[in-house]
């Protein structure tokens, strides 16, 4: 594995410091291993990333299992993006090898009536992993930082008490998520929090993709292109979200998507990582639980 991406090197590299020194335009979107992967072509790009991320999956599956086994704490993965910045993809390619019983993905879309009587994180309060589990969400709460702060007309279907929103609103938002990721870590779900980094070239070239094959025009829709109109209003609300919101308990990743199997390999390695480091270890019996398994035993033996 190359030097980049040992533990040091991918928080130096892709994590955002909790201090609110952060600009995104210094991250690089076609990261793709630096000098350790300068020469290769594209295709070998790709073989030497899926090298890697076999070799991740197999630990996380490993990981995962210990989590499933002492059912004390879960995992919060959230996954943000501009459109066409691989979150399916990620989800589909990091979560394979895992036991599906110990994993759950939830994918957000436009709230419904309940949902709007309601504060803005109660929809996803419902959907947090259970201890032992792997929680994913596709899009999150932070949808009320970003697309709600590009377009804030939406803020009038959400019958919120009549007040200014102004820069104080956001930072009371961003607020309550730092509160609200602080009760869940204390509680026993580490959250950890990736943002695939796509430059507006690599997405128009996505898009262009889906638009000329048959077979993806699915994935494209009318308000996918428009909103790229948005685009630098979509880069000044994510840094400011990643300014207030990357904490030492709920960190924020960076992770570059120009280069979809780089971007799946830090995340599966950064995911495993964060489970690794809980030092969890196989649950063990009691006495008295011992003495009931070798009574089973000897009863099978009959």
């Amino acid at each position: 594995m190359p030097s980049q991406l040992t533990a040091k090197g991918v928080d130096k590299l892709f994590r955002v410091p909790s201090n609110g020194r952060f600009r995104l335009k210094d991250r690089d979107t076609g990261w793709a291993g630096g000098d350790y992967f300068r020469d290769l072509s594209k295709d070998e790009l790709k073989e030497r990333a899926q090298a890697y991320l076999t070799e991740n999956l197999s630990e996380l599956a490993a990981a995962q299992h210990v989590l499933y086994a002492t059912d004390r704490l879960s995992v919060l993965v959230v996954l943000q993006a501009m459109d066409a910045a691989g979150k399916d993809g990620t989800i589909k390619h990091v979560m394979s090898g895992v036991n599906p019983q110990g994993c759950q993905v939830f994918s957000f879309k436009k709230p419904s009536d309940e949902e709007l009587d309601h504060t803005f994180l109660w929809r996803y309060t419902k959907a947090l992993p259970e201890r032992g589990r792997i929680g994913i969400f596709n899009r999150s709460y932070y949808e009320d930082v970003l697309v709600v702060r590009v377009h804030p007309q939406i803020l009038e279907g959400q019958k919120l008490p009549k007040g200014k929103r102004g820069d104080k609103f956001w930072k009371q938002r961003f607020d309550d998520i730092n509160q609200f990721e602080r009760h869940l870590t204390r509680n026993g779900t580490v959250v950890v929090k990736f943002f695939l980094h796509l430059s507006k070239d690599e997405q128009r070239k996505r898009f262009m993709e889906r638009l000329t094959n048959p077979e993806k025009h699915w994935k494209v829709s009318d308000a996918d292109i428009n909103e790229r109109q948005y685009w630098d209003d979509y880069q000044h609300a994510f840094e400011e979200t990643f300014r207030h919101t990357s904490t030492k308990w709920a960190p924020w990743y960076v992770i570059p998507a120009d280069h979809k199997w780089v971007a799946r390999v830090l995340v599966a390695g950064i995911l495993t990582r964060t489970i690794r480091d809980l030092k969890l270890k196989m649950p063990t019996v009691t006495p008295e639980r011992e003495k009931q398994l070798a009574a089973m035993r000897r009863q099978l033996g009959r």
